[in-house]
């Protein structure tokens, strides 16, 4: 249950503290988010809800086959789980698919995740975030929201706390959330800038992890290596 992973109410807290004081911090930021309002808050809780109980169930989200997981993390931080906002965002979620799979979307992160499977934890988590967020981006829309998530995935798997965005640490992950999202990812022009933002923000995360947010600190999840499957596109979500 993801209630006996995470202290989902301690990490509404922190995300309502930034709710609180989001204003001057986007204000500041060369790049303006839209607004931390109640929705996404709560479709956020939602989110580290839902990577909770995939890591329960054993599953992996960077092998073929599990890709119908990363389309609802995206479906849940942007409409949660009621049926009735589904509905009204339906021909987005189509569109967003079609994207998803294109050339270049879902496969190609899978496959540079596999080539990068033995490197350490934090620079991969950093280096997913920079691939997900990275032009062309992996969604049409919820990159940074899902980017936290699945960066929180890759830490809990691997037995560290996730990562939460807290009034103290909001401004540097928009702030260099702003540049990576203006990267071509896979450029050769911009090689050696990837590589430093990938460092700094692995530092970043190693600062900005706090075990406040599991329900049981000295817990060391499974981390569990699932068989590669032929990719379905028809996973049922957890």
């Amino acid at each position: 249950m993801a209630g006996d992973r995470l202290k989902l109410d301690a990490i509404e807290a922190s995300l309502r503290a930034v709710q609180r004081g989001f204003e001057p911090i986007n204000r500041n930021l060369a790049v303006q988010h839209d607004a931390l309002d109640d929705d996404v808050v709560r479709r956020m809780v939602a989110g580290y809800a839902y990577i909770a109980r995939l890591i329960d169930r054993g599953i992996d989200l960077f092998v073929l086959g599990t890709s119908g997981h990363l389309l609802e993390l995206n479906r849940i931080v942007l409409a949660g789980t009621d049926p009735a906002d589904r509905r009204s965002l339906a021909g987005h979620f189509a569109a967003s698919e079609r994207h998803f799979y294109a050339q270049g979307g879902v496969g190609n992160l899978v496959a540079w995740y596999a080539v990068h499977a033995d490197a350490a934890i934090w620079e991969r988590a950093a280096s997913t975030y920079i691939r997900l967020l990275g032009t062309p981006q992996l969604y049409l829309e919820g990159n940074h929201r899902c980017g936290a998530l699945l960066v929180s995935y890759l830490l809990l798997r691997h037995g560290h706390p996730p990562f939460v965005l807290t009034p103290e640490n909001a401004d540097p992950f928009f702030a260099s959330s702003s540049v990576i999202k203006t990267l071509s990812k896979d450029s050769l022009s911009t090689i050696f800038t990837v590589r430093s933002l990938k460092k700094s923000f692995a530092q970043f995360l190693r600062l900005n992890v706090n075990p406040v947010f599991l329900a049981q600190p000295d817990r060391q999840p499974e981390v569990i290596s699932a068989r590669v499957k032929r990719d379905t596109r028809g996973t049922d979500p957890a």
